[in-house]
């Protein structure tokens, strides 16, 4: 294909992607008034439950400003959006990359798939279980008798932002073997960056957390590394396989 072709191509699964999100976004805005708002606000509800009858600090979220409860619905709404619609996009990044691909390589893209997606949720989930400890955590260090109120915006950003980065974190290891079997990086370019990958792993979950939370750092960051190396794994055994192949194909010649 030529760049420009990829371009038109690049373009046409955007665009598909974007229709997906809005269209998730739709059911986001009525899962948002259903359920989704009160689960949010579960963590703070039991703190605030584990306060009473105590002189601990009194917590609870607040809208300061008049327009602040639609704002947030939109972007509760909008983050659902792209959850609900992460089959549609992930498979549009998918098929983007299938040219890549020779026949034989093409027959595991499904494979890829259908291992995203259930990363992609997995991931939002393990940033949703770390949620209440980080909330009880942080919440615990103002002093007694001072009161904490959370500002919903500022509340709302950091639940959305950690539960969808975290899923996102979790479907990397997926595109790094895609990219082995497209022939774009080799499995001993991958372990030969293990450091670098744990380090930026630990740094994106220090971001992605509370510096103070250190157990819901390593809660998150464990998986993402063993994902890490199980990528390494099915990189090293797909390449042992094409020279395997290329050795009884073209002999001393490779």
């Amino acid at each position: 294909m030529s760049l420009g072709a990829h371009l038109v191509e690049l373009r046409k699964r955007l665009f598909r992607s974007a229709i997906a999100i809005v269209i998730g976004m739709v059911a986001g805005w009525w899962l948002t008034d259903a359920f989704v708002w009160q689960a949010i606000q579960e963590p703070v509800n039991l703190v605030v439950e584990a306060q009473q009858g105590t002189d601990a600090a009194s917590t609870g979220i607040i809208f300061p400003t008049i327009s602040s409860a639609f704002d947030l619905r939109l972007q509760i709404a909008f983050t659902l959006g792209i959850v609900i619609s992460a089959p549609v996009w992930l498979y549009q990044i998918f098929a983007f990359l299938v040219p890549g691909l020779n026949t034989r390589e093409r027959k595991y893209t499904f494979a890829f798939f259908a291992t995203a997606i259930p990363l992609f949720f997995a991931g939002c989930a393990a940033g949703w279980f770390v949620l209440p400890n980080i909330v009880k955590l942080m919440t615990g260090f103002v002093p007694e008798g001072a009161e904490t109120l959370l500002t919903a915006k500022e509340y709302i950003d950091f639940v959305l932002k950690l539960v969808v980065a975290i899923g996102i974190a979790f479907v990397v290891p997926v595109f790094i073997v895609l990219l082995n079997f497209a022939g774009i990086l080799s499995a001993a370019a991958i372990i030969k960056s293990w450091r670098i990958a744990i380090l930026v792993i630990v740094l994106f979950t220090a971001f992605a957390t509370p510096s103070a939370d250190i157990v819901s750092m390593f809660m998150l960051a464990i998986p993402m590394i063993g994902l890490y190396f199980a990528a390494y794994g099915l990189a090293y055994l797909h390449d042992r396989r094409v020279a395997k192949r290329n050795q009884l194909e073209f002999g001393d010649a490779v």
